[in-house]
């Protein structure tokens, strides 16, 4: 894989936002996620706001499955990671001020631009849904009515076979007249 294709493995989408954990970007960058973190927090106003910076909540952890990337196999996050919008990774070059961290933060920068290419290039998801949403809804009132008239076909069927039921019970109950029979045989006429 190229440089852009691995950074772009770690680009996560939450809360709306494609968005980059500070433990991936401290590795790009060659530094501790502790110093990354530090260095943060002391130029804290420079990420005011979600469309800069946000720290993640557990939910958010296990519902995007991304607290297993670092973690040794019984360890539990013991800091919630701080994850970082397109405008708070370019703002970070200006707290991180090395020529590693600006070289790698072009490269993630051109990763973020090659996904928003990318989602302009997919047809219009939003139009798809409201589509299959509307079809879906066409399909599931077809299927009503023809439960409905297969209901109704049952009840008719049902009614049918209750008529002949009593028609042949009225049947069997009926004794039948009892004519008199001509007798088999050598008959001799009695007279």
């Amino acid at each position: 894989m190229n440089e852009i294709q691995i950074i772009q493995s770690k680009i996560y989408e939450i809360r709306g936002q494609r968005v980059m954990l500070d433990c991936d970007l401290a590795e790009a960058y060659g530094v501790d996620t502790s110093q990354l973190k530090r260095q943060v927090r002391r130029n804290i106003e420079r990420f005011e706001g979600e469309d800069f910076m946000f720290e993640v909540t557990r939910e958010e952890l296990s519902r995007c499955q991304i607290g297993t990337l670092n973690i040794k196999r019984g360890q539990n996050i013991k800091y919630l990671p701080f994850a970082f919008t397109e405008l708070g990774v370019a703002m970070l070059s200006s707290v991180l001020r090395s020529q590693e961290a600006i070289k790698v933060n072009r490269g993630i920068m051109r990763a973020f631009v090659a996904l928003r290419r990318m989602a302009a290039t997919l047809p219009n998801t939003a139009s798809d849904v409201a589509q299959l949403r509307k079809d879906f809804e066409e399909l599931k009132l077809d299927i009503e009515d023809i439960m409905r008239d297969q209901n109704e076909i049952n009840e008719d069927t049902r009614l049918q076979l209750d008529a002949i039921s009593t028609a042949l019970a009225a049947l069997q109950s009926k004794e039948p007249k009892q004519k008199p029979r001509r007798k088999i045989g050598f008959i001799q006429d009695e007279e």
